[in-house]
């Protein structure tokens, strides 16, 4: 079973992390577990309130399969938690990190986007201390899978849940015909 556990802070943007923590669990059976801060309860931009699962300061990396750091508007102030000791030891132990919209962030100050191809809302975005990746950032407007490490914008939380399965090694015709749902949505009429 895949264990995934999704970061929250208050006012995490609750519709970037929906579809992958759903398709995870309700399609491929995950071990979706949330945990913030402390393990307070939170409000997300949208108002969803939410008790999540565990603390971040309690996360175990044993048998972790993914960790994601779910968007919100936090993480651009002094009051975010420090990933960094947590994202550098589970990209050591060859855990799947994801980050969307100003989640990249933290994975920009941890170091971890250095290497890799990555995204983010902008290029600007991701000026933090500690990234040194700007070479490796690709402007696009869909989530950027390297390495086992998976970027988005706050916009693509469709690619974002494709690029996490596909580095997951999660993929087929159930899954692209899900993906084509969505991308339906988008397509102009002729």
């Amino acid at each position: 079973m895949t264990r995934a556990i999704t970061l929250l802070t208050e006012n995490f943007s609750d519709w970037e992390t929906a579809l992958i923590n759903s398709a995870g669990r309700g399609y491929y059976g995950f071990d979706v577990r949330f945990a913030a801060p402390g393990g307070a309860a939170l409000t997300s931009s949208g108002g969803l309130m939410v008790t999540p699962h565990l603390a971040i300061e309690s996360i175990s990396l044993d048998e972790l399969d993914l960790l994601i750091v779910c968007g919100g508007t936090l993480w651009r102030t002094g009051q975010a938690p420090d990933l960094t000791p947590l994202l550098t030891q589970a990209r050591a132990r060859g855990i799947a990190l994801a980050g969307i919209c100003d989640g990249t962030r933290m994975l920009a100050q941890a170091g971890v986007l250095n290497g890799v191809r990555h995204t983010s809302n902008s290029a600007e975005n991701l000026a933090v201390p500690g990234y040194a990746g700007g070479a490796h950032y690709q402007d696009v407007p869909y989530a950027v899978a390297d390495q086992r490490v998976v970027t988005a914008s706050g916009t693509a939380p469709v690619s974002f849940m494709a690029a996490i399965l596909a580095t997951l090694g999660i993929g087929g015709a159930d899954l692209d015909a899900y993906i084509a749902q969505h991308a339906a949505e988008h397509a102009r009429p002729a």
